[in-house]
């Protein structure tokens, strides 16, 4: 191959990377919009009804908890009681992404959606007088370079001018949401205003390792989104999951009433995904067993971590009828093999004494845990 060929060849390849990596970059953005934009109406539609339901004293503090277990109903992810406050909250807090609706409601593409946006009402009129003061950022320019991930932060800053800092730091930085959630946990906006070098003080954020392509995309939000399944492979290691899978099948092997229910089942506390490694359901107890994996010595968080499990479980898990969840945290290192069970609020002591006779023995599972280990 010539020099003029290899030259022609090198712009060929060249040149099919950067489209790729330019519309890649778009569909990520795009999938982000969208979510977003269904988050925001699904909030615009809970306020609505809140206020204009001709029904709605029927529901009154239950009604976010009774929209969340029917959409449950009907197969939908990503609408539990907690995400719908927060769509609630993204839809209060940023009123301009109106804007961008009311534009797109003239598209023939959502002329099947049931839109109840008034592009007249005097909402729209106080956002556009804020963008002219400079007080609010277009909302085309926020949803084109901010995830809803980005949002789920921006919503918990109070102050609006705090908040609009951030946002305009966040697009021109074009921070990670890591990298926002530290300038807003490290109070950048008031470090920035007292210090006499604000670039320097807001450069020393931009220090962390970017997520690539596949992290963005495995995004659980995404996920729920997109309706694609989460796989325990996105946060396990190969020994880690050789454990957990012989801890399956042994206990759903040892007959006493295990029933299989979720593996790496995820739980969100605002913005934080935490995994439960394994979730069964026991038809005797009727009550939910979690089991977490730690490759390392006991330490008194892996306690507080599975209490937090426990009492999730408890507000949003259990059904009518069903007993506390238990937990059964496996640790391990080198010189020691630990399994701790521990409860959520079992003040019946009848039920305390039944779940030591139905769970497995801790030695049986302490064995387990160190032949694998070996």
């Amino acid at each position: 191959m010539s020099v003029v060929e290899q030259k022609d060849f090198n712009q060929l390849i060249e040149s099919v990377c950067g489209i790729h990596c330019v519309l890649q970059t778009k569909a990520q953005q795009s999938v982000n919009r969208f979510l977003t934009i269904r988050n925001w109406l699904t909030g615009y539609y809970i306020v609505e009804y809140e206020q204009h339901g001709g029904d709605r004293a029927k529901y009154g503090e239950k009604l976010l908890e009774i929209i969340a277990q029917n959409l449950k109903n009907r197969g939908l992810k990503g609408f539990s009681l907690r995400a719908l406050r927060n769509y609630r909250a993204l839809y209060i807090t940023y009123p301009q992404i109106r804007q961008t609706m009311s534009a797109e409601l003239q598209s023939s593409k959502y002329e099947r959606l049931p839109f109840l946006i008034d592009v007249n009402d005097p909402i729209r009129q106080t956002v556009s007088a804020e963008l002219e003061k400079g007080l609010a950022i277009n909302s085309d320019l926020l949803l084109s370079h901010l995830s809803f991930s980005h949002f789920l932060e921006l919503i918990k800053v109070v102050d609006p001018l705090e908040r609009l800092f951030y946002e305009v730091e966040a697009i021109k930085n074009n921070w990670s949401v890591r990298e926002l959630k530290r300038a807003i946990h490290t109070s950048l906006a008031l470090r920035s205003t007292l210090s006499l070098n604000k670039e320097a003080v807001i450069a020393k954020i931009k220090n962390l390792k970017p997520f690539s392509n596949a992290e963005i995309i495995r995004n659980p939000y995404i996920l729920e989104f997109l309706d694609l399944e989460e796989k325990a492979e996105y946060s396990e290691n190969d020994l880690e999951n050789s454990i957990l899978t012989h801890i399956q099948r042994f206990l759903v092997e040892l007959g006493r009433g295990f029933c299989f229910e979720s593996r790496q089942k995820r739980i969100t506390f605002d913005n934080n995904h935490y995994y439960v490694d394994l979730v069964f359901y026991h038809r005797i107890l009727k009550c939910s067993v979690l089991i977490d994996l730690k490759l390392n010595e006991y330490h008194y968080s892996d306690g507080a971590q599975m209490t937090l499990y426990l009492n999730y479980y408890k507000e949003n898990e259990i059904s009518e009828g069903d007993n506390p969840p238990i937990g059964i945290i496996l640790c391990a290192d080198k010189n020691d093999t630990l399994v701790k069970y521990t409860t959520s609020g079992m003040d019946e002591q009848l039920f305390v004494s039944k779940y030591m006779v139905n769970l497995p023995d801790k030695k049986l599972l302490e064995n387990i845990l160190r032949e694998e280990l070996k």
